[in-house]
């Protein structure tokens, strides 16, 4: 009896630390990277009542854990430091988190190309060969799907070396890196939160789409759809196991080598899909670390609903900048690349790409286009150190201020017809943007239609700062489009080597496509 009782006061004693003990948010570990320049809360859990207190950089804030149990402080803006820092966090426990370092934070989500590791991408031995950088890091998010906002996630960060960084989103680091080298060598931090094949409405809150009942009742109905699927996925699934299972044991009985892989989870069952799913689960928990910004690479997973994603996407970005509550801080994404699905000269890969241009309406948001990419045949294309590139363009020409970075092609502005001829009119450029050129000499990718809206190859001619497009089966075109296939062909460009974006001057609805 006595010794029971031993053991009861021990369990109770050691119950009694875990749950004094301070714990900050796993945002808040070692080689973590903190955003300089603006306040920069710290978070976490203690007992309710518990006094915490924080020091870092020379500031010391105290504050005491609410009714249940979490707390905050913010610490005042801190300058940019490559040297080691170390947080202290102090209550009832200290817990001290090193080689903390202040620089750029910027948030990296989306689909499979944002997950896409920097090992599977071209020329990665020499990149991954050469990321000997200290002072780039990421955080990898761990999947996980919520049906209501959590506040903690798996996940650690990583410094960047040989050892690492093909793990790395490779699109994320490749920014991360001309971010790092342009600015003056200073530490940047890649919050990677990304999750293959989900759609962009798995990424808002469902309160986000509060004002457009309609639409969250069809992606409902959706969801309701791919759910009563389920239990036929699983029985499969499991068959496909225990075949696999079975024959697996065949081999070894026969002292055989088995190299079959074991099946591959159906996407279905791991059920990234419903509404909000993955922002309770990966987006929330991020709340309100301070951040510079973020970069965006979606949209594979809605081109069949191109209608309903300016929407969807407006209201993410409206909604994680009110939810972060830093200001709209900038957001810039990655234009969906051509994809040859089968369907070459299809379209709706185009009206997706519509869409997210004219997301471009919302403040401080920017766009990188890649439509000039030529690996049409995979809807993963391994180039990624281009698309890491000119979203770094992005961020240097606007965020930071830099002088002479060209971060966007020629910019459609208008077309005037005149006769069999249509003359494309595009926006003033800066002067070391150049002048209009055809990669490889040859203009190609425009499309001329009459009254019977039938879009037509035609020819096309670079004079000064405007294109003249005709088309003999065309003798009065009312409608030009450039680049507005699936998988088109698009040289137009700036002497910066930067794509002009697919563009129409027409407004016609969007056909579904037949099978082109």
């Amino acid at each position: 009896m006595k010794s029971t009782a031993l053991v009861l006061l021990g369990l109770l004693a050691t119950l009694s630390s875990v749950c004094a003990n301070v714990v900050p948010s796993p945002l808040f570990q070692d080689h973590a990277v903190l955003q300089h320049g603006k306040p920069v809360p710290i978070w976490g859990t203690a007992d309710a009542g518990e006094s915490v207190s924080v020091t870092f950089a020379g500031q010391t804030l105290t504050t005491t854990a609410r009714a249940d149990g979490s707390w905050r402080v913010s610490l005042a803006p801190l300058a940019p430091d490559a040297r080691p820092g170390t947080l202290t966090l102090v209550g009832k426990n200290t817990v001290v988190i090193r080689d903390v370092l202040v620089g750029e934070v910027w948030l990296a989500s989306g689909q499979s190309n944002m997950e896409w590791p920097l090992k599977q991408t071209q020329d990665a031995n020499a990149a991954i060969a050469s990321a000997d950088l200290p002072l780039i890091r990421e955080l990898r998010v761990g999947r996980r799907i919520a049906d209501t906002p959590l506040a903690t996630f798996s996940g650690a960060w990583q410094v960047a070396s040989p050892a690492t960084a093909g793990e790395f989103s490779a699109v994320g680091y490749y920014f991360a890196l001309e971010l790092h080298r342009r600015l003056g060598q200073i530490p940047v931090g890649i919050i990677h939160s990304s999750w293959g094949g989900t759609y962009v409405e798995v990424w808002l809150d469902r309160a986000a789409l509060a004002s457009e009942p309609a639409l969250l009742a069809a992606i409902d109905r959706r969801s309701a759809g791919i759910d009563a699927g389920v239990p036929d996925v699983t029985a499969k699934f499991a068959a496909a196991n225990a075949a696999w299972e079975t024959a697996r044991g065949a081999a070894l009985a026969k002292g055989e080598a088995f190299t079959q892989a074991r099946p591959k989870t159906p996407w279905a069952l791991e059920r990234p899909y419903h509404p909000a799913c993955l922002y309770n689960g990966m987006i929330h928990p991020l709340l309100p670390y301070a951040l510079r910004g973020a970069i965006w690479y979606q949209g594979e997973s809605n081109v069949q609903r191109t209608g309903e994603y300016r929407a969807l996407f407006s209201a993410m970005i409206t909604q994680w900048r009110a939810a972060f509550a830093q200001g709209d801080f900038p957001l810039y994404w990655v234009q969906l690349a051509a994809y040859n699905d089968g369907r070459p000269l299809g379209t709706d890969w185009a009206f997706l790409r519509e869409a997210q241009t004219q997301t471009l309406a919302l403040p401080q948001t920017g766009q990188a286009v890649i439509i000039d990419g030529t690996e049409h045949k995979t809807i993963h294309p391994t180039q990624k150190a281009v698309v890491g590139e000119r979203l770094a363009r992005l961020a240097l020409a606007r965020t930071y201020g830099l002088k002479g970075v060209v971060d966007s092609g020629p910019r459609f502005e208008r077309a005037v017809f005149t006769g069999a001829t249509a003359r494309v009119e595009f926006a003033p450029s800066p002067v070391e943007a150049g002048d209009l050129e055809a990669e490889g000499g040859v203009l190609a990718g425009f499309e001329l239609a009459g009254a019977d809206r039938i879009f037509q190859p035609a020819e096309a001619r670079i004079e000064g700062r405007t294109v003249v497009v005709t088309a003999s089966v065309v003798p009065k075109p009312i409608a030009v489009r450039y680049a507005w296939r699936n998988a088109p062909a698009a040289t137009l460009r700036n002497a910066a080597g930067l794509p002009a974006a697919p563009f129409r001057s027409d407004d016609f609805p969007a056909q579904k496509d037949a099978n082109p």
